[in-house]
């Protein structure tokens, strides 16, 4: 093996080393009294509970996909996607169990201030950082080391984008019904705080931001991880150049290396404002990355002017990251002007309210889209003009593109270990409401969970952005993998009917799919509604604190009916590129996929931006003092309403594209062979 094969097996397992040590030093901190304890195992068994029974449907599902690709397509491919659907899963029960662990000690060091909280926290949120991208980057390598031809290992995508879809759905849809139904019937009829003991949904709601936020996230980043670096080796085995096939995998390696660094670098000492030391590890790590991928490039791909024009596309990449930072701050934060006019606008009512938060993630998709086009024409034009004599200057610019994604998922480790903290402190809050650990200690939480908010957000922006990038990558792959199985060129044109019907229904399926998951939540919300509102009917002492409600009844509720809506949406997505492609061809397809980029990453955008919007501008309302006011009220409302937006639907739309795009390549084979009977 030479050392730029050995390099990603280094970096991979330095991330474990580093998230091992981490763990070591969370299990040694105090977790606190019995009584935080007893609510972290409540939190820790209801998540259990439901990945268990989420399992039982994903794993057969998982073993007949594996055996179907693997008998009637390839034999690499079955064990490919059997390898990315496997670790899908572990990327989000990692992610589970450590959010359960870091959280309740977070609780017992509020009472510390904010420093040695947000140390807990963040710790915690690195160790999620650096363990799933290092998984995948030690997976996709291994697998590409043994099969060196990308196609046949396509199915690593399918397999990590389905699971991680699953995870996305069943995760969103409990964490949203329980969040809306503590919501509904705890704060707005009740007028009782959040994660008040004696809301029977509050074990609910804590459990699901474990499944939703943590475990969804975690398998969420780890598939864009891998279909990205996959896209970009499906470019350059079509470029033909040998010397470039690692270069994807190198980069992958030099943003690991960059991500330990940046989180090693986070102290506890000094801290009055969350944002600085998270903003001060990612651009450390961003400029490290930036370095290593020069160095890599030089070193063992070549000196060449097409060499630093595709270090220069890694660069667009690494500078793309703050930018879409910056643009979802600007929309979710609640200290810039987008939120605090969603916040003002409470005073006039629930339509109010509603309507401005609309207008400001329809807003924000515009600064998005834009920095988004810039890239890509960028990276686009310095690859393909560098391309070498007698290349295909097109091949060159894509794979320049490719390169952009990938070094933005290079930093996927920094970003998730700022992004996986949110959730601590969101359960960490929930802990210390449910003990009564008083105001203080409340509000250190509630600080850090408010710019938790934020970097979620921010997460979801930067995999939105990624799926585009990855997927227009892939699009392309599909079309010249499509054309070589024809044996023949196909018509991409928009004169072709068959490629308009694509570009429709392609369009439609985003807004298919964020109406069964909504909806699905809807009707989840509304079963935990009526449990809640049982509850308190039935036993008047629950609200006076004398009785004790029923929290495992509501964790059932919302196991079972996340699971119910589990398989709708991802059947969707498996089955309508193979229908298309079975009756109108690839160039249907290739239309399908195009379409469902361009409305998909829009409106997930949005989605994500107003849910995250109305969240802080409800914070904000309590921030201010007005708690228990018919503003914050208005205010819940509208966090109730983004609920589904920013957790459930937002999320799970960039994975449905990325799922679209490799069931496309993997099944293309397939298509003449169905064609032909």
């Amino acid at each position: 093996m030479e050392i730029s094969e050995i390099l990603p097996f280094i970096a991979g397992i330095a991330s474990f080393l580093v998230a091992g040590g981490l763990v070591a030093w969370i299990s040694k901190q105090p977790a606190g009294t019995k009584e935080m304890l007893d609510i972290s195992n409540a939190v820790k068994e209801g998540a259990s509970a439901f990945l268990k029974r989420e399992m039982k449907i994903i794993v057969p599902v998982a073993i007949a996909l594996t055996l179907i690709i693997g008998i009637f397509l390839t034999p690499s491919n079955g064990i490919a996607f059997a390898v990315g659907a496997a670790l899908s899963a572990v990327a989000g029960i990692i992610s589970l169990k450590i959010t359960v662990k870091a959280a309740v000690r977070a609780a017992n060091l509020s009472g510390t201030g904010l420093g040695q909280t947000f140390a807990m926290a963040f710790r915690g949120g690195a160790t999620v950082g650096l363990a799933v991208p290092a998984m995948a980057l030690l997976a996709i390598t291994g697998l590409y080391l043994i099969y060196p031809d990308p196609i046949t290992i396509a199915g690593v995508g399918i397999g990590a984008s389905l699971i991680a879809l699953f995870i996305r759905i069943g995760g969103g849809i409990f964490t949203k019904a329980a969040d809306m139904g503590a919501d509904l019937v705890g704060k707005v009829e009740a007028n009782i705080p959040e994660d008040d003991p004696r809301n029977p949904a509050t074990i609910a709601d804590n459990v699901g931001d474990n499944v939703g936020d943590a475990a969804g996230m975690g398998s969420d980043v780890y598939e864009s991880y891998i279909v990205t670096i996959l896209a970009a080796l499906l470019i350059a085995a079509l470029i033909g150049a040998p010397n470039f096939f690692l270069y994807p995998i190198l980069i992958g390696s030099s943003g690991m290396i960059a991500s330990i660094i940046g989180v090693v670098i986070v102290g506890s000492k000094n801290i009055t404002d969350v944002m600085k030391p998270l903003n001060r590890s990612f651009y450390v790590s961003a400029a490290i990355a930036i370095g290593l991928n020069y160095v890599f490039i030089t070193q063992f791909i070549g000196d060449s002017m097409a060499s630093y024009a595709l270090f220069g596309s890694t660069v667009i990449g690494v500078i793309l990251v703050p930018v879409i930072q910056k643009i979802t701050d600007t929309y979710t934060s609640y200290k810039k002007g987008p939120v605090q006019e969603i916040a003002d606008s409470a005073k006039w009512g629930y339509a109010s309210l509603t309507l401005m938060g609309i207008i400001k993630g329809m807003q924000s998709t515009g600064p998005f889209m834009i920095a988004l086009v810039v890239a890509i024409i960028i990276s686009y034009s310095i690859a393909s003009a560098a391309a070498p004599e007698g290349a295909d200057p097109v091949l060159y610019g894509i794979f320049g593109t490719a390169l952009t994604a990938m070094a933005m998922l290079s930093l996927a480790g920094i970003v998730l270990s700022i992004d996986a903290f949110g959730p601590i402190a969101d359960n960490a809050g929930g802990i210390v409401e449910m003990t009564g650990m008083g105001e203080e200690n409340r509000k250190v939480t509630d600080e850090i969970d408010a710019v938790g908010n934020t970097t979620k957000a921010v997460t979801k922006g930067f995999a939105i952005a990624s799926a585009a990038l990855a997927a227009l990558a892939m699009i392309q792959a599909f079309q010249f993998e499509a054309s070589h199985v024809f044996e023949g060129a196909l018509d991409y044109s928009l004169t072709n009917p068959a490629i308009v019907i694509g570009l429709l229904i392609g369009g439609l399926i985003p807004f298919i799919i964020t109406g069964q998951l909504i909806n699905g939540v809807s009707r989840a919300a509304g079963k935990m509604v009526d449990e809640v509102r049982r509850q308190f009917k039935a036993d008047d002492g629950i609200l006076t604190g004398k009785s004790k409600p029923d929290y495992a009844k509501c964790v059932d509720i919302a196991t079972v009916a996340s699971i119910k809506e589990l398989y709708k949406p991802a059947l969707v997505a498996i089955i309508a590129p193979i229908i298309l492609g079975v009756l109108l061809g690839p160039t249907a397809v290739a239309g399908l996929l195009m379409g469902s980029l361009v409305t998909g990453i829009l409106l997930a955008y949005h989605l994500a931006n107003t849910g995250g919007a109305w969240d802080n501008a409800k914070k904000l309302v309590e921030m201010k003092g007005e708690k228990g006011s018919d503003v914050h009220k208005v205010a819940v409302v509208g966090d109730i309403i983004g609920d589904p937006y920013k957790d459930t639907a937002g999320p799970a739309l960039n994975t449905v594209i990325k799922l679209l795009n490799t069931i496309a390549i993997v099944f293309v084979s397939a298509f003449v062979a169905i064609i032909a009977l």
